[in-house]
C-alpha cells in the first residue's frame, strides 16, 4: 500500500490508471536515491529479509530500514514479518509489480491532480507585483 501526499495510505498504482500528481511525486522521490535503485534491484532477484538484504546491498540495517520505509510508503515494495524455525522474528520484502509510464503527457495531468500547496511567489520589496528573478551567468564577470 502506498501513502499519498495527504498521508493516507492508498493501494499500490493500477497500471491502467494514471497515477494522481501526488502518487506520481511520492513515487519519483522514492526512486530518487541511489541506495533505493540498489535495493529494488536486489529484491527483483529474489525476496529478502532485512539483515541479509543489508549485507548484500553494503548498509547498516537502519539505514536499510529507513529506505525500505520510503519504498513502501510509495507502493513500490511489501514488508511482511515471519517467523523462523528459531522462532526469531523475520522482516522479508518484496518488490511489488508496478508500471509506470513517464510522458510529458502523463506529468501534464499528474500536475492537474496535485493536492501538495503550490508555493506563491515572494513579493517585490517595493510592494509590486512578483517578477521572475533575473538570469544571471554560473561565471562572474571579469572586472578590468
Amino acid at each position: 500500500m502506498g501513502a499519498g501526499g495527504d498521508g493516507q495510505v492508498r493501494p499500490p498504482h493500477e497500471p491502467d490508471a494514471a497515477p494522481t500528481g501526488n502518487q506520481l511525486l511520492t513515487v519519483l522521490a522514492a526512486l530518487s536515491n541511489p541506495h533505493r535503485i540498489r535495493i529494488l534491484a536486489a529484491l527483483t532477484e529474489r525476496r529478502n529479509y532485512v539483515s541479509r538484504l543489508a549485507r548484500e546491498i553494503g548498509i547498516g540495517r537502519p539505514l536499510l530500514h529507513m529506505h525500505l520505509a520510503r519504498l513502501e510508503a510509495a507502493g513500490l515494495v511489501t514488508g511482511s514479518t515471519e517467523t523462523g524455525a528459531d522462532g526469531k522474528a523475520m522482516k522479508y520484502f518484496d518488490v511489488t509489480p508496478f508500471v509506470y509510464e513517464l510522458t510529458p503527457a502523463t506529468v501534464a495531468e499528474a500536475a492537474r491532480t496535485l493536492t501538495l500547496p503550490t508555493p506563491e511567489p515572494a513579493p517585490e520589496p517595493d510592494g509590486g507585483p512578483a517578477q521572475d528573478p533575473p538570469r544571471t551567468s554560473a561565471r562572474k564577470a571579469r572586472r578590468p
